[in-house]
């Protein structure tokens, strides 16, 4: 899916689009892609209120949720009419869960569960929340949008034992999605294994761990339905405020599992859930209601592990960067740089890393490494999701002869 038409922002790799919106109502009330929040349950409910998303049909939301939601259930009519009933089978007093075989989804589940945990996040708007899993040194990995909204308020996390902690930003990367958390004191819980997402395939069977509308530790299994997907995510107003290089599966994922971990079928993360695409409907009062349908993207690990590293070490990330402007009006195969300066910015940055490597204006990229571009969007979310210093081979037609050229990916 490609941008609109508009102006073109900054070069490729420069100061983009503003931060993923978070969840809820923005500042200022309710904007074309929001709905409101609904009203916070009472505590007897055993959780705080709902803050959902409203989408529009078929666009990315942001899978951050509530931590808690009106969940209705009937209970059943335990009079027996004064009889005696056995269905028969065993009386065993031993309610201990048994073991499962290692390489079964229960068996997974069982490995991963202690090391993920759900997230709440005083906002402006309320309480509001996702999840996260925990890494090497106690800290733990979510997505930026889950604690965007916190300001000064309290984070807490808690864990898979119920045990809360009060919890701090330690950074947050916007663009790629990815925050880190450290907890205000001390856990004996385990991180999590981290797998390779270059090394997975369309079709690998996947679950998803986390906290859709506030139930913590819930568990979904499904595949790998695709990758490479250019996957844009929404900000206030509705403008495009990051892009996604995305794994693509078909594992259930709601709001509240934003920041989850994806794994693989022995456990390990290979992804971290971001979003969903949704058909959005309306209810009886009005609002937009969004949940899944089966479409869900993660962003790979290998990039979320890179910007969490980068982020314990120096609390920062550095962005990598092509150094062009790639037209969003064209759509003929290919991401074209354009052909002429927009807003006194040159289509190819002087002395950046496309100008080094011989790239001109009007050039139409097809290709980054083996991957085929597809337009504006996938180029750029083919080269925000590498590092700075990394060394792709950039294939491209001029004037209708292709061409290659080795390009070193600059800074921010």
């Amino acid at each position: 899916m490609g941008p609109p038409p508009a102006p073109m922002g900054p070069p490729l790799g420069g100061p983009g689009p503003r931060p993923m919106a978070g969840y809820g109502m923005p500042p200022g009330g309710a904007g074309p892609n929001w709905a409101p929040v609904p009203a916070m349950p009472p505590a007897s409910r055993g959780g705080p209120g709902l803050g959902l998303l409203a989408v529009i049909a078929l666009i990315v939301a942001l899978v951050a949720g509530a931590v808690g939601a009106g969940i209705g259930v009937i209970a059943t009519n335990d009079d027996d009419g004064g009889g005696s009933v056995s269905l028969g089978g065993s009386n065993s007093s031993d309610t201990k869960v048994q073991a499962r075989p290692p390489d079964s989804v229960a068996g997974v589940a069982q490995r991963v569960l202690p090391s993920v945990v759900m997230i709440r996040v005083q906002s402006a708007q309320g309480e509001v929340g996702g999840t996260g899993f925990i890494v090497n040194g106690g800290y733990v990995v979510t997505n930026n949008h889950v604690v965007a909204g916190a300001g000064g308020g309290q984070i807490q996390i808690v864990f898979n034992d119920k045990k809360t902690l009060p919890a701090t930003v330690k950074g947050a990367d916007p663009s790629s999605d990815v925050a880190v958390l450290k907890p205000e004191g001390q856990h004996s819980l385990p991180p999590l294994p981290v797998g390779d997402s270059s090394k997975i395939a369309v079709g690998d069977p996947v679950i998803a761990i986390g906290s859709p509308l506030g139930l913590q530790g819930s568990v979904t299994t499904g595949i790998v339905s695709s990758l490479n997907r250019a996957v844009p995510t929404r900000g206030e107003g509705g403008a495009d405020a990051s892009y996604l290089n995305a794994i693509q599966t078909d594992a259930a994922i709601n709001p509240g599992n934003s920041g989850g971990p994806l794994v693989d079928a022995q456990g390990r993360v290979i992804g971290i859930n971001t979003a969903i695409a949704t058909l959005g409907g309306q209810s009886l009062n009005g609002e937009t209601q969004s949940g899944s349908i089966g479409l869900g993207f993660a962003i790979p690990i290998n990039q979320g592990q890179r910007v969490a590293q980068e982020i314990i070490r120096t609390g920062s990330v550095r962005k990598a960067k092509l150094g062009v402007l790639p037209d969003p009006r064209y759509q003929q195969g290919g991401a074209r740089i354009m052909p002429q300066p927009v807003n006194g910015q040159d289509p190819v940055t002087k002395g950046g890393p496309a100008d080094k490597a011989g790239l001109k204006p009007g050039d139409v990229i097809t290709k980054v490494n083996d991957k085929p571009i597809e337009d504006a969007t996938d180029l750029i979310a083919q080269i925000r999701s590498r590092a700075p210093g990394d060394r792709v081979t950039i294939t491209y037609e001029r004037n209708g002869k292709e061409s290659t050229a080795q390009v070193t990916l600059g800074a921010d």
